[in-house]
């Protein structure tokens, strides 16, 4: 019954992640069933399977306090810190109640069908116009995320893991199909960094799965699908052309050409970088980028004054948003998390392994540093990266009753 309650929970957490802040319902109702586990003996930090999940809070929570000591937005940034508390009681639950296969099968299928109902809800927004977000108001596709809330793009590429790994199960078939339709839905969904994220998926997944091979031409068969498919679509779509059109200016080689093909984010990522050396131990305090970004913004900035008189609202490069808002402590605490994550995968048994393949893709999307990304200390964001060290944790533990140590690294 504990186990149906938090699958069910886990799974409600995505279920409303189109619809805003209606996800922190079952995040919060986690993290208050997380809150039980204090009254056991032993204690949750006492417990050695749950070590992982609680140095991933820890990575992510201590950046933010360190930062907020002498932030240049002190309410926002003490806020932020005081917030992000709920997330371990969370990552307790999820990673003590989700350890069983059976709770593992039934949290990869269920999230393998919502990518799937979500990948179909854009398609034929795609083709009549109707989707159960409404119409696509913005100049790229939006599905059910609708049109004030664009990320469908980079939640079905992150996600997609869930989708192609479950195909990959039952066929070439299947395969084929899930990955030609969560394709062609993230490059009309025209964010260029989701392009990049379903990349690293399909490449993470086949490498975890096949082996170097045929990872890559997994990837490659993906590269030549996505050339046809962009075909069709430059020709098609007139949205869709003005985001190949926008990227091709970077053939131009000139800074002009650049700036223009990464959304005008070079100045943004100058601001980064001297928010970063001028800041260079604990940053300019987490969600505080845009207070900053006046002072370390060059003359001609366009963004100086984008919002509220302020600048951009944050680096758009997980590297730069850490550097510039928490500092070198706050890289390294992440990178740390990022070894921990590694040496569980070493650690764990093949069959815990299968269980975590997904979950793992789905982070090195998340996290992969040559990209533009969305706020990792945002609500949304934030929130999915939590949920999936949750389940990727999880899936490498032994279920309950099993083993009570890690078994020795393999060489």
């Amino acid at each position: 019954m504990a186990e149906r309650a938090a699958v069910g929970l886990f799974i409600a957490c995505f279920v409303l992640l189109p619809f805003g802040r209606l996800v922190e319902l079952p995040m919060l109702l986690a993290a208050l069933a997380g809150l039980a586990l204090l009254r056991r003996a032993p204690r949750p930090w006492q417990r050695w399977e749950l070590h992982l999940p609680t140095l991933f809070f820890a990575a992510y929570w201590l950046p933010e306090l360190v930062s907020a000591v002498d932030a240049v937005d002190p309410a926002r940034s003490w806020g932020e810190v005081a917030l992000d508390l709920r997330y371990l009681p969370m990552l307790w639950y999820f990673a003590d109640r989700l350890r069983g296969a059976r709770a593992q099968r039934a949290v990869r299928h269920a999230l393998a069908w919502i990518v799937l109902l979500w990948v179909a809800d854009a398609l034929i927004q795609q083709a009549t116009g109707w989707s159960l977000g409404g119409p696509p108001k913005a100049d790229r596709l939006s599905g059910i995320f609708g049109a004030d809330h664009l990320k469908l793009g980079a939640m079905v590429a992150v996600l997609g893991a869930f989708a192609l790994d479950a195909a990959q199960a039952r066929g070439r078939g299947a395969a084929l199909l899930a990955g030609l339709a969560i394709l062609t839905v993230v490059l009309l969904a025209g964010t260029r960094a989701a392009w990049l994220m379903l990349a690293v998926v399909v490449l993470v997944l086949g490498l975890l799965r096949h082996g170097w091979r045929r990872a890559l031409a997994a990837a490659l068969a993906l590269a030549v699908a996505g050339l046809a498919i962009g075909a069709v679509a430059y020709h098609a779509s007139e949205r869709f052309a003005a985001r190949i059109d926008r990227s091709a200016a970077v053939l131009n080689g000139d800074r002009s050409g650049i700036d223009h093909a990464l959304a005008y984010r070079l100045p943004i990522w100058h601001a980064a970088l001297a928010m970063a050396s001028a800041h260079p131990i604990n940053g300019v305090g987490v969600r505080g980028f845009r207070v900053a970004y006046r002072d370390h913004a060059a003359a001609d900035d366009p963004w100086v004054g984008f919002v509220d008189g302020q600048g951009a609202a944050h680096a758009h490069n997980i590297v730069l948003e850490l550097l510039s808002e928490t500092g070198l402590c706050g890289l390294a605490l992440w990178l740390l998390a990022v070894v921990a994550g590694v040496r569980a995968w070493r650690w764990a048994e093949p069959s815990r392994r299968a269980l975590a393949r997904a979950s793992a893709a789905a982070l090195a999307a998340v996290l992969f540093p040559l990209n533009t990304h969305y706020a990792v200390y945002s609500s949304v964001w934030g929130g999915l990266l939590m949920l999936l060290a949750a389940l990727y944790a999880a899936a490498l533990l032994p279920e309950a009753g099993g083993a009570r140590q890690a078994p020795a690294v393999r060489r």
